[in-house]
């Protein structure tokens, strides 16, 4: 059996408790193997926004993940900046992980917009894709016939007919593992965003309730999104 690593992509400005969580229950429901956070050197969608440095939210990623042996950091793309792009990032991992099976991890922020995303649709049919949604997302039809249509109407119907639906805590089975498949998940119900993480600490507060302890820690020690 291949092994299975799950490619958890974003900004991670800073990692939270939801980014944690969402993790762990995606590492628990599809039997992962290892679990790799890739922070974007800059998202294409986010250029022009003030992001911190790649390197201080590798650290973040580095230190939150130490004691978790399945748990790891790739500065795949904080390498290659001029490649900022999430298929070229998984075509370079396929590579490397060339006996494994990859499923890359996206929030449903994200998802909603995949359709502009470069090559969306050679991602979206030749890698294994996992959605998690926060509070506030529906996953559910919405008057379509596809189980599952209404997060995902945005995409082409043949897009669509991949759709593997695991809301209500549902697990994948492994006939679906034989092909790659979109999978629409509902695992984890937590509502804080990295905005409020950077607000919070923005003021001077701790935002140990709303991040990984050792994070806090960092953030404090490097008065991160303090104003000078």
């Amino acid at each position: 059996m291949r092994q299975r690593i799950a490619i958890y992509g974003g900004t991670f400005d800073p990692i939270h408790d939801g980014h944690w969580q969402v993790a762990k229950a995606i590492m628990n429901s599809f039997a992962m193997d290892r679990l790799l956070f890739v922070p974007a050197f800059v998202p294409p969608h986010k250029r022009g926004q003030q992001i911190s440095s790649p390197f201080h939210r590798l650290a973040m990623l580095s230190v939150a993940t130490m004691s978790d042996p399945k748990m790891f950091v790739s500065a795949v793309e904080v390498e290659a900046p001029e490649r900022p792009f999430t298929v070229q990032t998984l075509d370079r991992l396929k590579a490397d992980y060339d006996d494994a099976q990859l499923f890359f991890v996206m929030g449903a922020d994200s998802f909603r917009d995949v359709a502009t995303w470069r090559e969306h649709q050679r991602l979206l049919t030749e890698y294994d894709v996992i959605v998690a949604t926060r509070p506030g997302h529906q996953i559910g039809d919405q008057g379509g016939d596809q189980a599952g249509v209404g997060i995902a109407a945005h995409l082409s119907p043949q897009l669509q007919a991949n759709l593997v639906d695991l809301s209500g805590g549902r697990l994948p089975s492994e006939d679906d593992f034989a092909s790659p498949h979109i999978y629409l998940t509902d695992y984890v119900e937590v509502g804080v965003s990295a905005t409020d993480v950077r607000e919070v600490a923005q003021q001077g507060k701790s935002v140990v309730n709303w991040v990984p302890p050792p994070v806090a820690a960092y953030i404090e020690k490097y008065k991160l999104y303090q104003k000078p």
